[in-house]
């Protein structure tokens, strides 16, 4: 039987993270076994295929319990902090195909040997909500007006489409607790994969706190989601709560389930736009193989 190691991707201090199991060698694997993974453990879970030609390096699937996922942010940089591990990278760049399009990884080391990842995103997109959108999502999470900040919560995307809700506070926004049947019916009306809510907590200091509820993945909330950080790096932009800069944006999640995370975001200009971004974190080993 196929085996899967644990990780934990976004750490901080080595605790918290978003648990993921990854299988480095899924060769072989059918999509039926690959979801039987995500399945048991209840997870987002990542699978390492060979490359189907030469302009990769590798193939990676990506898994929820519920269905197939096109790309998955945290799951793609424990797969190659695995890798790395292993000894099994071609190099300190390595070329990736997902269903959501190319991603390429860069690995470096820090100061004690440990592997160290970034993945590129594509340059985000935003798309404010109607009144009649905005008020459905604050329904879904069962807040009033008062409870957001001034600006318009929008659809946002890099790889999948992310609902950004500015909360006028980080407690208000760790006071949400939204019936998960809501959540999916709203996404399905506007579009979404899932509700993003965020807090400013340092403005001057680019630190931000978010939340993520998923649309329909098996799960209610996700303590860290790449993706989804990604998305609320160019809401940020947009929401000029950001300069237009390549300064390091850090988001906290998983504060409200006990598992503190953070995801750091850098986004990259040229000629004064904004045309992708660096997504990394920290990540632990949490566990030795399992079937």
């Amino acid at each position: 039987m196929t085996t899967a190691e644990l990780v934990s991707v976004f750490t901080v201090d080595g605790q918290g993270g978003n648990p993921c199991p990854i299988v480095v060698d899924a060769s072989g694997m059918s999509a039926s076994e690959m979801q039987d993974i995500a399945r048991r453990h209840g997870r987002e879970s990542g699978f390492v295929l060979p490359a189907q030609s030469d302009d990769f390096d590798a193939t990676f699937r990506f898994f929820v319990p519920n269905h197939e996922m096109e790309m998955c942010g945290h799951a793609t940089i424990g797969a190659l902090w695995l890798l790395a591990r292993h000894g099994k990278l071609p190099g300190d760049t390595m070329r990736i195909s997902t269903r959501s399009g190319p991603v390429t990884g860069f690995i470096s080391r820090g100061r004690h040997g440990e592997p160290r990842v970034e993945i590129t995103q594509p340059a985000g997109k935003t798309v404010p909500l109607t009144t009649g959108q905005r008020d459905d999502v604050l329904r879904a999470l069962a807040v009033g007006p008062e409870a957001i900040d001034a600006v318009a919560p929008c659809n946002a995307v890099t790889s999948r489409i992310k609902t950004l809700v500015p909360m006028r506070s980080p407690d208000a926004l760790n006071a949400l607790d939204p019936a998960a049947e809501q959540v999916e019916a709203v996404c399905g009306r506007i579009g979404s994969t899932g509700l993003y809510p965020f807090a400013v907590i340092d403005r001057k200091a680019r630190l931000f706190e978010a939340r993520q509820f998923p649309r329909s993945s098996g799960y209610r909330e996700d303590a860290a989601t790449g993706i989804a950080a990604a998305a609320l790096a160019f809401g940020l932009l947009d929401y000029r709560l950001v300069a237009p800069d390549d300064d390091e944006i850090r988001i906290l999640q998983g504060r409200a389930m006990g598992r503190l995370s953070e995801i750091r975001v850098r986004i990259g200009f040229a000629g004064g736009r904004a045309v992708g971004c660096l997504l990394g974190g920290n990540v632990a080993l949490m566990a030795a193989p399992s079937h």
